[in-house]
This record gives structure tokens, sequence and C-alpha cells, in this order.
């Protein structure tokens, strides 16, 4: 096992955005060497890495010549150029998740059958290579209003996803491959965070609860431990580690699932790094998502994914109504509010509903930590400055 430990160690992160700045606090107990790479001069991860570049993490060679500089290389978006780590795996380079994982959920339309062959429980679905494929089957019927829109590649939170209630909704849509899918009733949306290291060793998190904003199609408010009947986080569990098996990922895998009506449950889509809806464990769990991450990828033994206390985390995302240079109103009047620890991303410009921090609640009863939540949304407000 390597030292990691006052050791001369290269971690490469693929995107500079917030999940890497938090990645980024838990190096630091390990004192290892950090590089990272964002197209942004402004990435939040810039204040906290030992070597920052930029460049554009879709580009074969800026993401080739970075991935040659670390020891092991991993990623906090899944928006980079997959043929890059293939070519520095052929190269003996560790990458983790590995370019294979990453193939298979880059693209939604991929991620789909592959559950589908693999006896995954999903909704039902099409894939279209064009939209006017799509348009097609409509016309002959193929699909009933509503259903689901997915764009197969670049969409990330709450974008390239649509509802499709008529003929008039699919007007806007961007050309492209696409995917339709069954519109699921559901009682919950869960979500279950997988860790998985390079010896095989695989441990879950306990089953989450997102509330959605209904106009952002955003979380608003993630509740661990999600309030359902142990039967049914028993299953959601079960089939989250079937899908991580699936997979055969080395790091995190993020499962978000329907809890259907009759209660079964349906996989909705994964994402292979640390995710929204584990952020809540930096202060509610003995093991946070990010610190088991670097264990994962680092082949060391996992840590506890239990929780210490029932916890319940708030987006702070962008007002609807404001842009330009971020200002945080009442940031102060929520930090006098028990069990509240709020996390400023440090992006410095906001815009209508871009993620610019989370606060965390915890609270040895859900229900006060969720009443608690609920002032510190109406309270605090991100802003612009006038």
């Amino acid at each position: 096992m390597h030292n990691y430990f006052s050791s001369d160690f290269k971690l490469g992160i693929l995107g500079g955005g917030q999940l890497g700045k938090m990645m980024l606090y838990d190096t630091r107990k390990y004192d290892i060497q950090t590089y990272v790479l964002d197209a942004s001069p402004e990435a939040p991860c810039k204040i906290a890495c030992d070597v920052f570049e930029q460049g554009d993490l879709m580009d074969f060679d800026t993401v080739v010549n970075f991935g040659r500089k670390v020891d092991v290389l991993t990623f906090e978006i899944e928006l980079v150029n997959v043929d890059a780590l293939e070519q520095l795996e052929s190269e003996g380079k560790k990458v983790y998740p590995s370019s294979a994982t990453l193939r298979k959920i880059q693209d939604k339309g991929v991620q789909k059958q592959f559950y589908a062959e693999k006896g995954i429980p999903t909704a039902d679905f099409t894939v279209y290579t064009e939209k006017d494929e799509l348009t097609e089957a409509l016309v002959r019927k193929e699909w009933d209003y509503p259903f689901v829109w997915k764009s197969c590649t670049g969409g990330y939170d709450g974008k390239g996803v649509s509802v499709i209630r008529d003929e008039e909704d699919l007007i806007p849509l961007p050309e492209g491959a696409c995917l339709a899918e069954k519109m699921i009733p559901f009682k919950n949306e869960l979500a279950v965070i997988v860790a998985r290291n390079v010896s095989g060793e695989v441990k879950t998190y306990p089953v989450v609860e997102m509330e959605f904003h209904p106009e952002a199609n955003q979380v608003e408010y993630v509740i661990c431990p999600a309030r359902i009947e142990d039967h049914v986080a028993e299953k959601a569990r079960a089939v989250a580690k079937k899908v991580s098996e699936s997979f055969e990922h080395v790091g995190l895998l993020a499962v978000e699932m329907f809890q259907t009506e009759d209660d079964e449950i349906l996989v909705n889509e994964v994402a292979p790094r640390p995710h929204n809806s584990g952020h809540y464990s930096i202060e509610a769990s003995f093991t946070n998502q990010f610190e088991q991450h670097l264990r994962a990828i680092l082949d060391l033994p996992l840590g506890e994914t239990e929780s210490k206390v029932g916890g319940v985390m708030v987006n702070l995302v962008g007002d609807e109504n404001h842009e330009g240079q971020v200002h945080y109103q009442n940031i102060g009047k929520i930090m006098q509010m028990p069990g509240v620890t709020p996390h400023i991303y440090g992006k410095k410009q906001t815009r209508p509903f871009r993620k610019m921090g989370h606060v965390t609640i915890v609270n040895k009863d859900l229900g006060e930590a969720r009443r608690i939540a609920e002032e510190v949304k109406k309270e605090i407000k991100v802003i612009s400055r006038g």
C-alpha cells in the first residue's frame, strides 16, 4: 500500500467545481499533492489545490498531458474526454472510475440499454438517434403523453430533461440523440451512494430521500435517512449494489431511483462521482462521501457509511431574478440556528438556479432538522450585488 502520509504522491482531478473543492478538504488529511484541471480561471478548486491548470476537459491532448503528471487520475464531472482516459490507461496510468465505466454512463441511451441488458429495473424507454425519429414515433402513436424526454449527452442539474405533455413541448427541444421514457407515478425519489475500492470492497450509504423544486427540476432538500419503510430501504440498497457490481466502477456511484406507488424500485440514472445527494454526509456521517471516494480510488479500506445523526441538506441556488456578482443574504441569521453548517462554493457569479452552495442541518430528530431546513430556505437568499 502506498504511503499517503507526507508523501510525494500526486492525485489529479479533472474538473475544478465544488465537488472537487470538497474532495480537496479531505486530501489534506492524507497530505496528498493535488493537481486540478478546469476550463475556468475562477474554478472553486483553485484556492485549495497544489497545482491548478486551466484547460478544456474535452480536449484530448490537454487531458492526456495533464494525466501524465499524476499517479492516480479521477474526475468530478462526467463531461471529460473519454478517449484521453483510455489513452492514459493504455500507458499504465491509474484512472478511477475507468474509461470503460464512464463510457457506459456518459451517454444516457447507452446507460439505459446497459440496465436492460443487466436486468436492472428501470422505466420503459426507447433511444432515438435524432429528434425527427422521435417525432415520427409520435405520429405513429408509439408514445402516450405525458412522457419524459432526455438528451443522451450533456445534460446535468435538471438540464437535458423535459416532461412532454403535448406536441408543442417538442418544439424547443434540441436536435440530436435522445430517449423517450415512460413517466412513472412515484411516491419518492431516492438515492443510494455505493463505494467500491480497487480491491473490490463494497459499502452502501443509507437511503436518502430527495424533495424536488417544482420549477427548476433540481433537488431542494435531501433527507437522510429517507422516511420510508425498512423493507423498501433494504430493496433500494440491494438494487444500488447490483448496479455498482454491473458497472464494476471504482470510487463512488450515486444511484438515483424511484419508489413506485406499489413499492417497486426503478433506477433513474447514476453518477460515477461524489454527488449532491451525499453532501449531508460531511456533517452527518462517520465517513463523508468525499473521504470515501478517496479511500476507494487509493485502495484504502472503506470507512463506515452509517450516519451519526439525522441530516437534511438544502441546496443554495441562485435566485431566479438575479444575475451577476454574488451576495449571500442573511447568512449570519441561519448560522444562529441549531445544527446549521453552510458550505459556500466560491463561484463569483450567480445565475438563476445555479448551484452556489448548500447548507446541512443535523439533529437527532429528523422532523426537527426538516423544519429548520425550511426556515433556512426561507431566510437565505442568493442574490447579486445591487
